[in-house]
């Protein structure tokens, strides 16, 4: 089994560093993507107290019964509540099957943005809906996520560094790009009862995206990452420290030379069939209009418009009857 390579890396020797931290960092970043396609950020200034705050304020929500949480349903792709059933993630390019639904129940949202075209902002900026029932979340998420977007602009510069181009060849892009932000409930096995023959929490799949930030918690049903032999390891977690991946068109505007890799999140364990994980994920976006060009890697890779992109991958991911 070949461990997959995710370093801990100080973001703060990007903000505060040398031209010689920054140069080290940016190799080491690169190689991590080039191996595993993820990385753990520490220092990273985003208060464990707001995270937390986050999940208490959305526990509120999840403990309501079925019937009020169902005011706020939504679809894949939609904003509000993605029950229990919802969503089968799958590779993409295979089939999803919807017996074997995640085991999850989301609360989802976007970035409060317009663009200015009526068009784009319709589709990839809708409005968002805010379970009245959680008073304080709309403005926790806003504060999350906008320094979840810092985090997002240095990494994207870090890694523009890392493969010798300008650093805001691929900011440049993403200034006006859409968001999702879900917080992820994980029920214990005592509530959703043994997952079916191949059934997970998250079923294996990669992003389709720039970046995905995560906050996680550990657990026996926790994340796990595909290794370049094809074996699943654990995810490492460090405390305090935030999980990034690559996601699949950020991959294809490298040619490649960076993974966007398999993971998944494991089905409740019967080892702890009280436990219970929540999870912060903002999944970051390209300007939907952006032709993507592979800037490394293979340039024979034919670009591709971010909009379509996503809009294929999306409607892979839904399950008919939610």
């Amino acid at each position: 089994m070949t461990t997959p390579d995710i370093p801990l890396l100080d973001i703060s020797r990007w903000r505060r560093g040398t031209a010689q931290d920054r140069a080290r960092l940016a190799a080491r970043m690169d190689q991590a993507l080039r191996q595993s396609g993820f990385l753990l950020i520490e220092r990273h200034g985003i208060a464990a107290g707001l995270r937390q705050r986050i999940r208490s304020e959305a526990g509120r929500f999840f403990a309501l019964a079925p019937e009020a949480k169902q005011a706020y349903a939504a679809p894949v792709g939609g904003r509000g509540w993605i029950p229990p059933g919802g969503e089968a993630n799958a590779f993409y390019g295979e089939v999803a099957d919807p017996a074997r639904a995640d085991l999850k129940e989301s609360i989802t949202n976007g970035r409060d943005f317009k663009t200015g075209d009526p068009a784009v902002d319709e589709q990839w900026f809708p409005a968002n809906v805010w379970p009245a029932e959680c008073p304080e979340l709309e403005s926790l998420a806003g504060e999350f996520t906008e320094l979840v977007r810092g985090l997002y602009y240095d990494l994207l510069r870090v890694g523009a560094v890392a493969l010798g181009l300008d650093e805001d060849v691929f900011v440049s892009h993403v200034l006006r790009g859409p968001q999702t932000f879900n917080v992820n409930r994980y029920p214990p096995l005592s509530v959703t009862g043994p997952a079916a023959d191949g059934q997970y929490r998250v079923a294996p799949h990669t992003d389709w995206g720039i970046l995905t930030i995560l906050d996680r918690q550990p657990g026996y049903g926790g994340l796990q990452v595909q290794a370049l032999d094809g074996t699943w390891a654990d995810a490492p977690h460090v405390p305090d420290a935030l999980t990034v991946n690559v996601a699949d068109l950020l991959s294809r505007w490298t040619g490649e030379r960076w993974r966007s890799t398999r993971h998944r999140v494991l089905p409740p364990p019967r080892e702890a069939p009280d436990e219970e994980l929540v999870s912060l994920i903002v999944f970051l976006e390209a300007e939907m209009d952006t032709l993507i060009s592979p800037v490394a890697g293979n340039r024979e890779l034919a670009p591709v418009v971010a909009g379509d992109w996503y809009r294929a991958r999306e409607s892979a991911a839904t399950v008919a009857s939610a």
